[in-house]
């Protein structure tokens, strides 16, 4: 076998290890907007009608721009691609590609099964090293069995890429690369939201390098996240095996501006950290994350809150109190509980009034409304519960020690505080507004709906002269406490307030 054309060294010196994927009919001008940010484009040459027709230009964007580091893939239709011709024209589309001046072109593993290794012979002829590769559009079978359909052929460098349905999925993918990554010839990642740690970790355990979309546009393959979360919010390419591993968990949080917020206070306090995303409601196996990744810190979301309290070696008043725990830190005796929506809550109301004494006037009785019904009782505030369905507000009043008020007697009374904790606001929520505009007799109106910034509550709240909290000081509030149990450090709380801001504009 020829010496490969390019090296893992000479790659990662030219390019480094983030590449990002152009397709369509506005490949090149999409390729050109990435150079300044990175060198390393791969050309779906597949997902135009002709394919042949783009080699021109091609050649020519590469001839006017020498830094860039270019992988041409023309995958066909049966193997997860959009090109409809045979083997052979993917050959020959290939290797014009590689005489274009393309460094790398990827194949497919059935179509060295069908075509031998000449195939790969004629692309390095022309200049180009092979990756060969296989996709599962499904889920993760067996992984070893398709490294070795590879060895036959000889690749300059293997590409695996299956699909993580589950967080087990992913490690089966993380665990692959530990085995076999160590010569630095091997590309892999898993697809899906759930394989989002392949991506970002991919290269700490062994992946020559990841897949990133380009700006403002979708990615080639399901889960691909932009170049600048990649670059700029994960810090990829500055990931070690010193890095702390941070994560969210639980059912759904595709949605979570916690990863947004985390990693930007990592970033901003200069501490060798990341924080990722880790999308499951099984206990058993969020632990088992945590153990081979060694993840230092969590924030737990549902369905995980209750069902994590069995495992806690010890746990704060809150967690106690409230029986819910958002918060974890590994500790040589194992995991400390805490509950950090509680402060989330006290913390920004108390910044507009004292609490002693206050009258506080909480609309719901679900799992938000409990942290701001303990969190205030104790602050030494008189709380009132208004619910749709009365009897749960008085259920909880009556744990809580505090009053249960129906709609209908609203009118005779005036409070300091009305916090909404209903999820009326959101978005896409249909449900009735748990308070009118007229019922509104207080000074000061905190809704714990972050998204969107303004509620509807929040602008009723403002035209009727109340001092409004916006629900992301509680999210921030909530997320700086966290930072401070994991890291022992005062929190970013302008910078992650804004990332929060910005990434809600």
């Amino acid at each position: 076998m020829p010496a490969p054309l390019i090296t893992p060294e000479s790659l990662h010196q030219r390019a480094g290890r983030i590449c990002v994927a152009v397709s369509g009919p506005e490949m090149f001008s999409l390729a050109a907007a990435t150079l300044p940010d990175c060198r390393f484009i791969e050309f779906r040459l597949d997902s135009v009608p002709d394919p042949a027709s783009q080699l021109p230009h091609l050649r020519q964007f590469l001839a006017e721009h020498p830094e860039a580091t270019a992988v041409a893939t023309c995958r066909r239709q049966p193997y997860g691609g959009g090109f409809h011709g045979t083997a052979q024209q993917e050959i020959e589309i290939l290797a014009e590609a590689a005489s274009a001046g393309c460094q790398l072109v990827d194949i497919e593993t059935e179509t060295a099964e069908e075509l031998g290794t000449a195939a790969l012979e004629q692309l390095r002829a022309n200049g180009a090293a092979v990756i060969l590769s296989w996709h599962d559009f499904q889920g993760t079978p067996a992984l070893e069995p398709e490294l070795d359909r590879m060895t036959p052929f000889a690749p300059d460098f293997r590409k695996i890429v299956p699909t993580a349905t589950t967080l087990t999925e992913a490690l089966q993918l993380i665990d692959m690369l530990k085995t076999h990554g160590g010569n630095g010839r091997l590309i892999a990642m898993s697809m899906g939201f759930r394989g989002t740690l392949t991506r970002v970790l991919g290269p700490r355990f062994g992946s020559l390098f990841t897949f990133a979309s380009p700006e403002g546009n979708a990615g080639t393959a399901p889960g691909q996240v932009s170049l600048s979360t990649l670059q700029h919010l994960y810090r990829a390419e500055a990931i070690t095996a010193e890095t702390s591993i941070y994560a969210v968990a639980g059912l759904p949080i595709t949605g979570s501006l916690s990863p947004r917020m985390h990693n930007t206070a990592f970033r901003a306090a200069k501490l060798d950290a990341v924080y990722l995303p880790l999308e499951t409601d099984a206990l058993a196996e969020l632990l088992a994350v945590v153990a081979r990744l060694n993840v230092r810190g969590l924030s737990i979301t549902m369905p995980l809150k209750e069902t994590i309290l069995p495992h806690l070696a010890v746990s704060d008043a809150a967690v106690q109190q409230m029986q819910t725990c958002n918060t974890l830190v590994k500790t040589a005796e194992g995991f400390a509980g805490y509950n950090t929506d509680v402060p989330g809550i006290v913390g920004p109301l108390q910044r507009a009034l004292p609490l002693a004494n206050t009258k506080i006037l909480i609309l719901g009785a679900g799992g938000a409304a409990r942290a701001a019904v303990f969190g205030l009782r104790d602050a030494g505030a008189h709380i009132y519960l208004l619910n749709r369905t009365y009897a749960r507000a008085e259920a909880l009043a009556a744990e809580a020690g505090v009053h249960a008020i129906r709609r209908e007697d609203l009118s005779a009374h005036t409070f300091d505080a009305i916090i909404n904790s209903t999820p009326y606001g959101m978005r896409n929520q249909t449900m009735e507004a748990p308070i009118a505009a007229e019922e509104m007799r207080a000074k000061v109106f905190f809704d714990l709906v972050y998204n969107p910034v303004e509620t509807p509550l929040l602008q009723l709240a403002r035209q009727n002269g109340l001092h409004v909290i916006p629900g992301v000081e509680m999210f921030v509030e909530q997320g700086v406490r966290q930072f401070i149990h994991w890291t022992g450090q005062s929190a970013p709380r302008e910078a992650m307030q804004q990332s929060v801001l910005e990434a809600l504009a």
